[in-house]
């Protein structure tokens, strides 16, 4: 049976803040490997140069994302802001898409008990 995996995306908008945006992927049932029974699965579209992060703290200062890329979030909880206040939590197992790579970008912080760790994979 189909399943949908919910995630968030940060764009920039048009008047050049950053906004969120909600999106979603269909898992399907897939066999994966051998000797595995089947599991949920979709692909993350990506291009090449999938990092991993770990933090005791993120810098509180505005920024844009580098490229865009997935933030697949591991280990702890980071908050972001985008340009209209709004405040979004994102723990282990949740998914980003971080889009705004140009305007006045977001706002990252740590939450709670370090350490921050995080998988980042380009777009």
């Amino acid at each position: 049976m189909d399943e949908i995996l919910r995630y968030t995306r940060i764009v920039c908008n048009a008047d050049g803040g950053s906004e969120f945006v909600d999106d979603e992927m269909i898992l399907t049932q897939q066999h994966i490997a051998d000797g595995l029974p089947p599991m949920a699965a979709c692909g993350l579209p990506s291009s090449a140069g999938t990092m991993y992060i770990r933090s005791a703290e993120l810098d509180g200062a505005p920024h844009t994302a580098p490229r865009r890329q997935w933030v697949v979030m591991l280990r702890g909880v980071m908050e972001v802001q985008v340009t209209d206040g709004s405040r979004r939590q994102f723990g282990p197992g949740d998914l980003l898409i971080a889009e705004d790579t140009t305007g006045r970008g977001h706002v990252s912080v740590a939450v709670g008990k370090p350490p921050f760790e995080a998988l980042f994979v380009p777009l």
